[in-house]
């Protein structure tokens, strides 16, 4: 067939990565080299951040330890970010991880391939926050990258004891309505009495992308919670202030910003075919439409032939199409098409013990819900976190 070993790096620590490292564990081509680039030694899975915020798991309940799944994949694990990636010569240019731990973390400055696949999750790009919120990259606790919230949320929690905090959500979408009901409960029951909540949509309704019954129950919730939503978009942040769109400024203690994420800035001049957005064009084989040896799942890609929002629940859906056609380019043989599901199944908490579902049409809420979003959660974290040495 082919002769030599092939490289596969895997640039990322995503959702449908972690996927693909447990079934190479499973089934590895002994003519295939692999390198996982990822800067932390764990995924925080975000589906479980909420229930963090909300003192219901610790951290390590929420982290999948990277490391166990790179080396039973038989991989070598480079700690670093991407930096860049020339598509024309098969190479990735890397970038340290951050604070260097010692001098013998030379990074090699750049890493060649056969075969890239990319699902490095959701990215806040700060330079085009500024632009968007300014003052926002100073001012805000933002929500990305997650590994970096998960470490500051406690340090709110310690203030909160000492004062009652005022707090604001940017963002209206599922993860920003999570985020605030946790942040609710967890300063209702552990804060000084009198904290104020407030919810900026960014002009529109709240869970404006899920179906009318879940948006009612959100708005019903909200309201038997006292939290102020104001249909009205954050323009700027200063020490202290929110700035709205009509004019007015909210006083504001924790400004908590969740907005969409951004394509990382690093695809630009790539060479790969990029959507408006800047996300990576994928066709139904999750494989990029002008280099056929690059393949992207996850929130850095766009679907060129069935858009749908990035969220976890895609994600994680993509793993398994994603590690059979790696394994089918390895060897050359047809790929299969993933088809992405028409309706899935939205569970939105409202802190720990109450959650709102959708499926379709469908929907409903109640203690049961929130249980249940519990066992897919943890299912999900205990199916690819393997003993650590």
């Amino acid at each position: 067939m082919h002769h030599g070993i092939k490289k596969l790096l895997l640039l990322g620590g995503g959702h449908a990565h972690v996927h693909v490292l447990s079934r190479l564990a499973q089934q590895r081509p002994a003519d295939l080299d692999i390198t996982v680039v990822t800067p932390y030694p764990y995924q925080t899975y975000s589906g479980m951040v909420p229930g963090l915020v909300a003192g219901h798991y610790s951290e390590t309940d929420c982290q999948i330890p990277l490391e166990p799944l790179i080396r039973a994949a038989g991989a070598k694990w480079v700690r670093a970010r991407c930096s860049g990636i020339d598509a024309a010569g098969r190479r990735a240019r890397l970038s340290p991880a951050g604070k260097s731990r010692s001098q013998d973390d030379i990074l090699p400055p750049d890493l060649p391939y056969h075969l890239l696949s990319i699902d490095t999750g959701p990215v806040i790009d700060r330079q085009r926050l500024e632009e968007q919120i300014p003052g926002a990259a100073d001012n805000a606790l933002i929500v990305r990258p997650i590994e970096v919230f998960a470490t500051l949320w406690p340090q709110v929690v310690e203030q909160a004891q000492e004062r009652a905090l005022s707090v604001a959500v940017i963002g209206a979408g599922a993860a920003g309505l999570e985020l605030l009901f946790a942040a609710e409960q967890c300063l209702r029951t552990r804060g000084a009495a009198g904290a104020r909540f407030t919810l900026i949509t960014g002009g529109v309704e709240p869970a404006a992308s899920y179906p009318a019954g879940l948006q009612a129950r959100v708005l019903r919730r909200l309201k038997r919670l006292n939290i102020t939503v104001l249909r009205d978009t954050c323009v700027g942040l200063a020490p202290g202030v929110v700035k709205l769109g009509s004019g007015s400024e909210l006083a504001c203690d924790v400004p908590l910003l969740a907005i969409g994420a951004h394509a990382p800035a690093w695809l630009q001049g790539s060479g790969l075919a990029l959507s408006e957005s800047g996300h990576v064009l994928v066709n139904e084989f999750q494989q990029s439409t002008s280099h056929p040896e690059v393949f992207a799942a996850g929130d850095v890609c766009a679907r060129t032939d069935r858009p749908h929002p990035r969220n976890g629940v895609y994600a994680v859906r993509a793993g398994p199409p994603l590690a059979d056609n790696l394994l089918a380019a390895h060897e050359g043989q047809p790929l299969k098409p993933h088809h992405p599901p028409a309706n899935t199944l939205n569970l939105i908490s409202c802190g720990a013990g109450h959650a709102i579902a959708s499926w379709g049409p469908l929907h409903a809420e109640g203690g049961w819900v929130w249980r249940w979003k519990d066992h897919i959660d943890r299912a999900f974290m205990a199916r690819y976190t393997l003993p650590t040495a």
